[in-house]
């Protein structure tokens, strides 16, 4: 749907975290909403933590079709729905809510919008030591994934607490400093690191060998990347799964499969990719 022709009949979904006014998902979305000929559109919700509840009740109230749910609030908004699906409950994070006549249900799609990330880049995790850095929202979805098929997962986070909890859920191990990056085939920034221009790199430089895999969650390539890059790595931003979670996300709020070349060339105009 063209936001010129925006009507009394749109369907409204949208983006709720905090910050959120760095989001591709709008140009990503209403491409291609626009291109099927949908009326819906998207828009983004800053919402402080707490201000949560009254955001997910504002969903209901204003009858909006759905959201995408982002930092802070992938753990958190769970208390405030009627129901979630199994997957996003065995994850313990949401990303997506569907308003499905006034219940509210909620999905999480980034596992999989990572996992479809990594078989289109043909990077294969059968059998590889993955080093997984932190253990937010985003990580839960990434490691219910990851502990199913590699070969070792190891997790850290600044919070070792935090990371013991989601290594007890997934059955991975827990690392209490980076020197576990030494032997992984594999390494994952999950944290916000690097979504700032001044943010410093999870990682130093030299702990990073050439012959790793360097993967970032955030979709561009971040300091952490580049400095891989020059070591030789190869590596994987997270625009593959931000198109992937949005494809699923789509699906769920539409019932129509959207057309993903279209989303894709979105992000690349972007210049993200």
């Amino acid at each position: 749907m063209s936001k010129n022709n925006i009507t009394g009949k749109t369907k409204v979904t949208g983006l709720i975290g905090y910050p959120v006014e760095h989001s591709l998902s709008p140009l990503m979305h209403n491409r291609a909403f626009e291109a099927l000929g949908l009326d819906y559109c998207y828009v983004t919700f800053p919402v402080e933590p707490q201000r949560l509840k009254e955001a997910i009740e504002g969903i209901r109230a204003l009858g909006l079709a759905g959201v995408n749910v982002t930092v802070p609030h992938k753990e958190a908004v769970i208390k405030f729905l009627d129901r979630v699906d199994e997957e996003a409950k065995e994850i313990g994070a949401v990303n997506t809510i569907v308003n499905k006549e006034g219940l509210l249900i909620g999905y999480n799609t980034d596992g999989r919008g990572f996992m479809a990330s990594l078989n289109e880049n043909c990077i294969d995790i059968e059998n590889k030591r993955v080093f997984l850095i932190g253990a937010g929202g985003a990580s839960r979805a990434v490691a219910y994934y990851l502990s199913k098929k590699a070969q070792e997962l190891l997790i850290y986070d600044i919070d070792i607490k935090k990371a013991k909890v989601l290594a007890e859920h997934v059955r991975a191990k827990v690392s209490e400093d980076l020197s576990g990056l030494k032997g992984a085939d594999i390494i994952i920034n999950a944290t916000p690191l690097g979504l700032k221009p001044d943010d410093p790199s999870p990682v130093a430089p030299d702990m990073i060998a050439k012959d790793k895999v360097v993967c970032d969650l955030i979709y561009k390539k971040t300091k952490l990347l580049k400095e891989a890059e020059t070591k030789g790595c190869r590596i994987l931003d997270g625009s593959g799964m931000l198109l992937w979670q949005g494809v699923f996300a789509f699906e769920l709020w539409t019932g129509v499969k959207p057309p993903v070349e279209v989303m894709r060339k979105a992000l690349l105009e972007a210049g993200k990719t």
